[in-house]
């Protein structure tokens, strides 16, 4: 069972979450996810251990104070499939205009018919 843990306190250490979650069964895995830049605690994680160890610490242990803040414990949902974000969405655009006749900062823009000076 793959559970999400939230509300960790930021100086919390995946050690010390996997002794309080021992305490209920073998843990398969546990994660306290990071920034990736900073390498600091996001504040949620998760675990995996079996199922009835899992439920069993789920119940224990949602609500409960942990190094100075109340843990939010449930059972972790899939991730939803979002289509991928695309930055283009073909409008062309930009600096360039794409087909709508702009781009040309500066310069009298497009044709205006003949020289004005």
């Amino acid at each position: 069972m793959n559970i999400f843990v939230s509300n960790i306190n930021y100086a919390t250490r995946e050690e010390q979450l996997q002794d309080l979650f021992e305490g209920f069964g073998e843990v398969a895995s546990l994660k306290i996810i990071t920034d990736r830049e900073t390498g600091r605690s996001k504040g949620f994680g998760f675990v995996e251990m079996g199922d009835a160890e899992g439920r069993q610490a789920i119940e224990a242990l949602n609500q409960k104070e942990f190094n100075g803040k109340t843990l939010n414990v449930t059972e972790a949902r899939p991730k939803e499939d979002k289509p991928r974000r695309s930055f283009d969405n073909n409008r062309g655009g930009g600096y360039s205009g794409g087909n709508r006749g702009g781009g040309n900062y500066g310069n009298g823009g497009g044709n205006r018919g003949g020289n004005r000076w």
